[in-house]
């Protein structure tokens, strides 16, 4: 009886955009999810269920079930039925924000631990990614970022100096690199490059990590003006992160 409540609230959230039936499925479904209506662990109808109060095709229903357990958003089990999965944390793909606002809209506890801040001669690839001169002067900073005493991210990142001059003297305790960085040079654009790695046992260690755990690596550039301000490394536990991102067509 549930189950035949649950699809009959679904049905009322379905949306009437010009989507292609299976995509609101999925949408109303998403929603469902994301309001709290239905719970991490809860047993969404079946397929004969949503088939009877959607008025939609089996294989409809079949083909958003499927996309959105790829998508990590349920999981199905063979003669059980299917289930809300456990929501991973995401941070924003195509956007620059806070690592510590990102935590604490979750309703968690952000804390960090500064491994290294220190100025040094720029390398080949930090001076190409800085677009200054090879042995230029550059602020280097290496922090592991904590969600509820869990490492959630390695942020390991060089500075261009003339952008940040102070950057040596913050206190990456109290505030992250990214709210000074956003004072002193106002973010004008970035850059994103993602791929998966397989990480350098420091960093395994680091990221409490076990033998053969992937990792998911964003390089960031972002700009002031005409001036690259930063390059840096975010290395995420591929097992407990994942990467969201939107965007508008015109």
């Amino acid at each position: 009886m549930a189950e035949l409540q649950s699809a009959a609230q679904l049905s009322a959230v379905m949306s009437a955009t010009p989507a292609p039936i299976y995509q609101r499925v999925k949408q109303a479904i998403v929603q469902q999810i994301r309001t709290g209506v239905w719970a991490a662990h809860q047993r969404i109808p079946s397929e004969s269920e949503l088939v009877a109060e959607l008025g939609v095709s089996r294989m409809t229903i079949n083909r958003a079930l499927r996309e959105l357990t790829a998508e990590g958003y349920l999981l199905r089990m063979q003669g059980v039925g299917t289930f809300v999965a456990e929501a991973k944390p995401q941070t924003a793909l195509l956007e620059v924000r806070n690592i510590a606002d990102e935590i604490a809209a979750r309703g968690h506890r952000h804390s960090s631990r500064l491994l290294a801040l220190e100025a040094r001669p720029a390398s080949n690839v930090e001076a190409i990614s800085l677009g200054i001169p090879a042995g230029s002067p550059l602020f280097h900073s290496l922090i592991v970022h904590y969600e509820d005493d869990i490492a959630v991210q390695i942020e390991d990142r060089s500075v261009n100096p003339f952008a940040a001059p102070d950057y040596m003297q913050q206190d990456f305790s109290v505030i992250t690199p990214y709210i000074y960085l956003t004072q002193v040079a106002p973010l004008s654009a970035g850059e994103h490059r993602v791929e998966a790695i397989n990480p350098s046992p420091r960093e395994r260690e680091l990221l409490q990590l076990s033998a053969g755990e992937p990792c998911l690596l964003i390089h960031r550039r972002t700009w002031s003006g005409s001036a690259v301000v930063t390059w840096a490394r975010l290395l995420y536990p591929g097992s407990r992160y994942q990467l969201f991102g939107s965007f508008n067509v015109d």
